[in-house]
């Protein structure tokens, strides 16, 4: 048998195709089938069988329509109520698929219903298990993405989930979780690519934990949860319509410029230095970086709010299109496309300073009542900041804007991605920014190595 991971990096997750036989089975795939097809077509399999773990919180499902496509079988958790004809996966059912067989283990936890999957041969040998948001490489799922009054309850039965995963299985069964790649749905930062039962027996929290150590540290640990993330439970117990990676309507100058005066989201895919060298007026840089541009769009822009694109060639914006679909954001208002001049067609640019942290340093100690915006999150907060900083993360800026004062103001945060984000917003706002782009515990040009970082009591 044959495993494929199929990576989608932009939401931290994985999707799985395994081989054997000619026939192929899916595990959690994503929105844009279209690469789990071609992977088929490589591997010379028809697929038979596809399968969900959970009702997925962080993206739209691929599966129905995978499934509907190639006439495979769907599979999902039997006690999710759900707006379409599937397979329903009860604990110990058995899905055969050619020489597989996928032995269905109730593991809720990340949800009520979730399930994991057992993949053995035809004889019954244990190859492999798909584990999508309960067991995770060093971490679980998160269990408060149902609703805060399941959060509990939840907690413990994700404890009881993976410590089920360990007694029933041998202990070099290879893991195959879909979650803990970035995403947001692990419930604390994860370790590793691959890993094994055994070596999770070692090192996961709730297999090295009591139980009432493990729900208070787990619960303890949840960050915030992403403003997209209400709509995807919905969206894929209804049933995701087909997708659609068609590019959008082009968006001439004029347009452009009244879309950008209506105060509109207006989205500028290039580079942070790129954008902050030159750009037009009321446009957000939302930079295509893979692992983070689909969450913080996601995050910030107002669900079905009007979304146009500003792309210096068509297949950056038919990236944006491909990882904005993944989260049920179909309906762009259109792109532009070209440089920001060509796009300006006669009208000035605006810009603003990009710095870092040792510039920061020297700006605060010129002024020492310089305003200093911190666009991180409040788990990233507690561990310190720069002092003297304002401390908004980026998801609350929109609604919180009139806090930070007028005239110019720095914007810090891990990485430098936010930041870039944070002052575009400000610049459409009216502030002047400074883009402070660097890594906030970089050992060599950090917070720390500046000297700003301070503690969570003096910050």
């Amino acid at each position: 048998m044959q495993i494929d991971i199929i990576e989608t990096t932009g939401l931290g997750d994985r999707s799985y195709l395994i081989s054997a036989g000619g026939v192929g089975v899916v595990v959690d795939p994503q929105r844009d089938i279209d690469r789990v097809l071609a992977l088929t077509e490589k591997r010379g399999v028809q697929i038979a069988l596809v399968l969900e773990t959970h009702l997925h919180n962080d993206y739209l499902t691929g599966g129905l329509e995978l499934a509907r496509t190639v006439g495979a079988d769907y599979a999902v958790p039997a006690g999710d109520t759900v707006a379409f004809e599937r397979t329903p996966a009860t604990d110990g059912d058995v899905l055969a698929a050619g020489p597989m067989r996928l032995r269905v283990l109730h593991t809720p936890g990340h949800t009520h219903h979730h399930v994991s999957y057992v993949l053995t041969d035809a004889d019954g040998a244990v190859q492999a298990v798909f584990t999508g948001g309960s067991m995770l490489y060093g971490s679980t799922g998160r269990t408060d993405l149902v609703g805060p009054d399941h959060t509990d309850e939840l907690t413990h039965a994700q404890y009881h989930s993976v410590r089920r995963l360990v007694d029933e299985l041998p202990a070099g069964t290879p893991v195959f979780p879909s979650h803990g790649f970035g995403s947001f749905c692990a419930a604390t930062p994860t370790s590793g690519d691959s890993s094994t039962v055994g070596e999770q027996a070692r090192v996961n929290p709730a297999l090295t934990q009591d139980e009432q150590t493990f729900v208070d540290e787990l619960i303890a640990g949840l960050t915030a949860i992403p403003a997209w993330y209400a709509h995807m439970g919905p969206g894929n117990a209804a049933g995701p319509a087909p997708v659609d990676l068609s590019m959008p309507k082009p968006v001439d100058p004029a347009e452009l410029a009244d879309r950008l005066a209506a105060g509109e989201w207006v989205i500028d895919l290039r580079s942070r230095t790129a954008f902050a060298a030159g750009h037009l007026p009321g446009a957000l840089n939302f930079e295509l970086a893979i692992a983070n541009f689909v969450t913080y769009v996601g995050w910030l822009v107002p669900w079905g709010a009007p979304l146009t694109l500003i792309g210096e060639t068509g297949q950056q914006v038919a990236d944006a299109r491909r990882e904005l679909v993944r989260i049920g954001i179909d309906r762009l208002a259109g792109a532009a496309i070209g440089s920001p001049e060509q796009l300006a067609a006669g009208r000035q640019l605006d810009s603003y300073p990009v710095s870092d942290f040792p510039g920061l340093a020297a700006a605060m100690a010129a002024d020492p009542d310089l305003v200093v915006v911190d666009a991180r999150r409040d788990d990233e907060r507690a561990g310190g900041g720069v002092r003297g900083s304002v401390h908004i993360p980026i998801h609350e800026l929109t609604d919180r804007i009139d806090e930070v004062p007028g005239g110019e103001v720095w914007v810090y945060c891990g990485s430098g991605y936010r930041a870039s984000i944070a002052a575009s917003l400000l610049a459409r706002a009216g502030r002047r920014p400074v883009l402070v782009d660097g890594g906030y515990g970089d050992p060599d040009t950090g917070a720390a190595a500046a000297g700003l970082h301070a503690q969570p009591a003096t910050v």
